[in-house]
């Protein structure tokens, strides 16, 4: 493990303490959001990101010994396990070192190398292979009953075996290892029975460039046409630098035997070393892509998932619809449904009146202070509708992003939070919900369906997974969760809880009514000490007695604030309500063993501003009249959009006519852009320009340059 840790600590270039003090928190039940917010002492201020990276080093390395000792332990028991592979199967520093020292003696099929053996080959291929210019006499080894007819058969059987001792080389795979990952070329041709159906993937149809340079999407995007059966992919280094490497290796001089070898060598490579070493880079390759594609999807889900909460206002939401009406829902601040109808603003003058009437005594009824509204069918229209009917002008009006609200109303979730209600009011609380709380709505949801991913589906689905819990869980532990209004599944990703805690934490509530302290917290069923340590700091309890109970102090930390107040002569809350009591606390008289000027820096800074969302604060949008469809698009215009999507190419936009256009990487700025992320984010306003429409394939160009 101390080995794991020195290797740790250079790969992410970080002190062995660090590492180890990670590694012992993680092992004594710590997770990521609790260790970084408040172990910044023990971790040396070690962020998430370094922590996770940690983590997910650990694990890999552990993994490693695992397959590590499954071999040791497999050739010891078949009495393989000489002292020497021993010690070379110890040092073994990746999985690709490791199976190359296992791989002669991995148990076998019966290869054309073993066959040849049992015939009794083997004397005249080790004859062959010292190429010492003695007579080879092939037709010594003729047997029929062995089945070796012929003097060829016999130099062709002896060729099999030269050709399995070279593909079960460890140096030479080695360096064929190293000409793979420098010199490999891609080439994606296309089936041709197949073109017709395929033509999503016509880019790729003669394709090839060097394989180390290829983005991760393109690959993703070649490796599906493959799946589809639409291309075929080859991923190697021209064939003749690969033999000519063997040749310099093995084949000495140009006699008989040699020229043997050098036959041995050309099948070794073409039929054992270059597809095993393709599969190799294949994977490698793919793995690469997985991690970009996994990372595009985090940072936008990042991004979405800290969008700017509206709060708690009242709000009216409506979800679109031409001919079956839009559905109307009011929800109060909490998030509650308070009624529901259906209106049909869109499907004539007569009803387009009657659902304003409609909508205008609702918004009088319960005091609504904003109206969301969906942005799928009919939304431009329905949005148009709403702002033609004189409302107050503080009204805010906007769309909000529907993408898994269909997902969602149909969820078991949804069924249990409204048993009475069908799937069109559920939808319709989803899209409002969205505008209160983006984070508490979006984690009722399984990522994945959000539509800000970039070849999700293609990518590991573990590797993805984990990661975006990983993301729901830092969002959630960074903005903090209401105790008492908090949904289950926000809870479920609060640090040290997980589902069945969330659970037993909302029975007890609707039991024993609102959490009067953190404290109580250890009431529940089931949550220990232990829980109670990783959750305390991120749960929050609006207008509780003890003022720290709603801030991101720990509970553990409430003794040194405590002790602060004391040493003011005053209390907690003149603390919090008094700026110039915290400006006479000098924090190195708090310093100790377990906490630092971090942790106390940390302390001050909530008791400036308690409980504070880290959110941006929320700015309303609006797309421009008149511009409801791509047929309304001229080259030229200039337009406001929403971020929708960030890829490695560029980024999405919504630009309210139903389909998202794409301003390429090359059009994000008037100089050099490396990755969009810099640039723009998800749910970011932007202003962008029109370069081309394209109604029949619905392809929208736009750009932010200037002109």
């Amino acid at each position: 493990m101390n080995q794991h840790q020195e290797i740790i600590a250079q790969e992410l270039k970080i002190k062995t303490g660090q590492v180890a003090a990670v590694a012992a928190l993680l092992q004594d039940g710590g997770t990521v959001p609790f260790i970084a917010r408040y172990r910044k002492e023990a971790t040396g201020l070690l962020d998430e990101i370094q922590i996770t990276a940690v983590r997910d080093r650990l694990l890999q390395l552990a993994e490693l010994d695992k397959r590590r000792q499954a071999i040791i332990g497999s050739l010891s028991e078949r009495e393989l396990l000489e002292p020497k592979l021993h010690q070379a199967l110890l040092g073994a520093a990746n999985l690709s070192s490791l199976e190359d020292l296992y791989l002669p003696h991995r148990p076998k099929r019966r290869t054309r190398s073993i066959i040849a053996m049992e015939k009794g080959l083997e004397p005249l291929a080790r004859a062959i292979f010292r190429q010492d210019n003695t007579p080879l006499r092939p037709e010594r080894f003729i047997d029929p009953e062995k089945g070796v007819a012929t003097a060829d058969e016999a130099l062709a059987g002896g060729r099999d075996i030269i050709a399995e001792w070279l593909n079960e080389d460890p140096a030479i795979r080695a360096r064929l290892r190293q000409l793979f990952g420098s010199k490999a070329v891609i080439v994606s041709r296309v089936v041709k029975k197949n073109q017709e159906a395929g033509s999503k993937f016509r880019d790729y149809f003669d394709w090839q460039e060097p394989a180390p340079k290829v983005p991760g999407h393109r690959l993703l995007a070649m490796l599906r046409g493959e799946n589809e059966k639409v291309l075929t992919l080859a991923v190697r280094p021209p064939a003749e630098a690969g033999i000519e490497l063997l040749r310099k290796r093995y084949v000495k001089g140009s006699g008989a035997a040699a020229e043997q070898v050098n036959l041995a060598v050309e099948d070794s490579y073409k039929r054992l070393l270059a597809p095993s070493l393709e599969n190799e880079l294949r994977t490698h390759l793919k793995e690469q892509a997985d991690r970009e594609a996994i990372k595009v999807f985090v940072d936008n889900l990042r991004e979405l998932l800290l969008a700017s909460p509206l709060g708690r206002k009242r709000v009216m939401a409506l979800d679109p619809g031409f001919r079956t009406g839009a559905k109307l829902v009011c929800l109060d601040e909490q998030g509650k449904l308070l009624h529901n109808a259906t209106i049909y603003p869109t499907l004539s003058a007569d009803k387009s009146r009657e659902a304003g009437k409609v909508v205008a005594e609702l918004c009088k009824k319960y005091r609504i202070e904003a109206i969301a509204i969906g942005n799928g069918t009919a939304g431009r229209e329905t949005e148009s509708f709403v702002r033609g009917l004189g409302l107050a002008a503080e009204m805010i009006i906007t769309m909000v992003d529907e993408s898994g609200a269909s997902i969602y109303s149909a969820s078991e979730t949804a069924r249990l939070e409204f048993p009475g209600h069908d799937l069109t009011v559920r939808g319709s609380v989803s899209i409002g919900r969205r505008l209160q709380d983006p984070l508490a709505e979006l984690v009722k949801l399984d990522p994945k369906v959000i539509g800000i991913g970039q070849y999700q589906h293609d990518v590991n689905q573990v590797a993805l997974k984990k990661s975006l819990d990983d993301t729901v869980a830092s969002c959630v532990n960074r903005v903090g969760v209401e105790l008492n209004s908090a949904s289950a599944e926000l809870l479920a990703h609060v640090s040290g809880l997980g589902p069945v805690l969330a659970q037993n934490i909302i029975k007890y509530r609707n039991e024993n009514g609102p959490f009067a302290s953190r404290g109580e917290l250890l009431k529940v069923p089931r949550l220990g000490g232990k829980g109670f340590e990783q959750c305390g700091g991120f749960l929050r309890i609006r207008g509780a007695a003890n003022p720290l109970d709603s801030s991101g102090v720990h509970p553990e930390q409430y003794r040194i604030v405590e002790q602060m107040a004391k040493d003011c002569g005053c209390k907690v809350v003149d603390l919090i309500e008094q700026p110039e009591l915290r400006e006479k606390i000098e924090l190195s008289r708090y310093v100790s063993e377990t906490v630092g000027l971090p942790t106390l820096n940390d302390i001050l800074a909530e008791l400036a501003k308690p409980g504070r969302d880290p959110r941006a604060s929320f700015s309303a949008f609006a797309f421009s009249d008149g511009i409801n469809s791509i047929e309304d698009l001229k080259p030229g215009m200039r337009l406001p959009g929403l971020v929708t999507n960030v890829t490695k190419f560029g980024a999405f936009v919504d630009i309210g006519v139903h389909q998202d256009g794409l301003i390429h990487i090359s059009q994000l700025a008037d100089r050099f852009v490396k990755e969009p992320g810099e640039v723009v984010k998800v749910r970011q306003q932007v202003m962008v320009r029109v370069l081309e429409v394209d109604p029949q394939r619905k392809r929208i160009a736009l750009s932010l340059k200037e002109g």
